[in-house]
């Protein structure tokens, strides 16, 4: 136990993957990605996560605000099929890169 803890530790997101972008049989739309919570697997579960923000997190080699690990901030949309996936939006669509990347999904509602 950590010294000046009292009790236990209070968990304020669930960890989800990025499976990828909304998308058709042709076109892709990078505006909107598709994220599954891990542990969810039907739709019911996830419409609790709806409005919640959530956070790709990712290190790069430039500081910014005194931190080597930046921030892209989203929020929950919308379920997408009965599965526990749902849409997102992020402020700035998500790179390629974070395919299969973890996000935070935390359990309070979003300000985007």
């Amino acid at each position: 136990m950590v010294k000046g803890h009292q009790g236990e530790r209070v968990r304020l997101y669930i960890r989800g993957n990025v499976l990828g972008y909304k998308r058709s049989k042709s076109n892709q739309y990078p505006n909107t990605s598709l994220v599954q919570i891990k542990g969810m697997n039907t739709k019911e579960e996830v419409n609790w996560y709806l409005g919640k923000c959530m956070a790709y997190v990712y290190k790069t080699k430039t500081k910014k605000n005194n931190s080597h690990y930046h921030y892209i901030w989203g929020k929950v949309c919308m379920p997408r099929g009965n599965n526990g996936v749902f849409r997102s939006n992020f402020k700035s669509n998500l790179p390629p890169k974070s395919m299969g990347a973890k996000v935070r999904v935390f359990m309070y509602l979003s300000n985007i």
